[in-house]
């Protein structure tokens, strides 16, 4: 499954062929941007992830045997084992490798600055060792905290308030931070919330339906109304690609799908696309520091370099619940060991609660 964003593009053909290496993408926005890269350009990649419990090489099933597509299973914070790829004539970076659920931040705090902060350091480091074209940091809406009103530009002051966030947040600072010392030629992405196939069930869209699949209770933290601006992960891929080959050395991106919703509203969505009771919606408590409101101003990434989402929210979350209902047998086995040790920890005693 997947939309033709070529229209959606400047210049796509122009760029020269390219080596990428891309850090975690093994992963659910990694893996997308991979298999649109093989499919929509000539770009050789190597795809450098830990395999840690949301990285899952199923994602790239379809593509393992790409003649321009290798894998090794390694950390980014193995520099030795980054300059021994970067060695082989890499033209750009793409950091995808980060711990990225707000949840596991707070109650595991330190893992998040080790792979978040100090990966994204050890990955700089690299590339001052053996220089790259590009380097492209993947990051995040949430650096820029809350927004009760308007929107944030790319000059919207860095306010975080999860260790999630925060650590995110020092990376981008590491990014600019490396670009004026050394030169590295740092560009960065912050994206907002990301959903479609292939997406680790513990954010909400991939465990609302799952859940829902499976008759169990959605857990809805507070009153539902936190607001997050959606994007389908191909538009997200798509604009990353488009950044990648034409975006500018130095500059900040914000991609935003322009569709704010409440978690409710999302919620009522899945249920009714999979005909199920509103009676599965539980409120529980919620979490410490729950920002109420994300939302992106895009208008840099479309004025500079021509990129719009194609993909409309109802739309994408059709897709999206089509695909899960369609790879049950993927999120069942994600779904067990390890992931319900979490899921227990997380919502067993709220879901218990009257």
């Amino acid at each position: 499954m997947h939309t033709n964003h070529r229209s959606h593009m400047t210049g796509r053909g122009k760029t020269a062929r390219m080596k990428i290496l891309v850090t975690g993408g093994a992963g659910f926005i990694g893996s997308n941007f991979i298999r649109l890269a093989l499919r929509e350009t000539s770009h050789k990649v190597v795809n450098l992830d830990a395999l840690t419990y949301a990285g899952n090489l199923e994602n790239l099933k379809e593509i393992e045997n790409n003649k321009r597509y290798r894998f090794v299973k390694s950390d980014i914070r193995d520099q030795k084992s980054v300059e021994n790829i970067l060695g082989e004539g890499i033209d750009a970076v793409v950091n995808f490798a980060a711990e990225s659920h707000v949840d596991r931040s707070i109650l595991d705090p330190a893992s998040f600055l080790q792979a978040n902060y100090l990966g994204t350091a050890a990955l700089l480091d690299a590339c001052r060792k053996i220089p790259v074209k590009v380097f492209l940091q993947i990051s995040t809406d949430e650096v820029y905290g809350p927004l009760l009103k308007g929107l944030a530009d790319e000059g919207y002051e860095l306010k975080p308030s999860s260790p999630y966030s925060a650590s995110k947040a020092g990376a981008d600072l590491l990014c600019k931070s490396y670009q004026a010392t050394f030169g590295i030629p740092v560009v960065i992405a912050r994206m907002s919330n990301n959903y479609g196939p292939f997406q680790f069930p513990e954010k909400l869209i991939p465990l609302f339906i799952s859940n829902a699949l499976e008759d169990r209770q959605l857990p809805v933290y507070g009153d539902g109304l936190y607001v997050r601006d959606w994007i389908f992960v191909e538009d997200a891929c798509s604009a990353l690609l488009l950044i990648l080959e034409e975006g500018k050395v130095g500059e900040v991106y914000n991609v935003g799908g322009g569709n704010q919703r409440t978690n409710l509203e999302v919620t009522q969505v899945i249920l009714k696309e999979l005909k199920k009771s509103k009676r599965l919606v539980k409120h529980v408590a919620d979490r410490p520091g729950h920002d109420r409101r994300y939302a992106l101003n895009s208008g840099k990434i479309k004025r500079d370099l021509g990129f719009e989402p194609a993909v409309e929210f109802e739309q994408g979350l059709r897709m999206t619940v089509k695909w899960y209902l369609e790879n049950k047998d993927w999120w069942q086995r994600v779904k067990s060991g390890a992931y319900q040790l979490y899921y227990e920890q997380q919502y067993g005693k709220r879901l218990k609660k009257k």
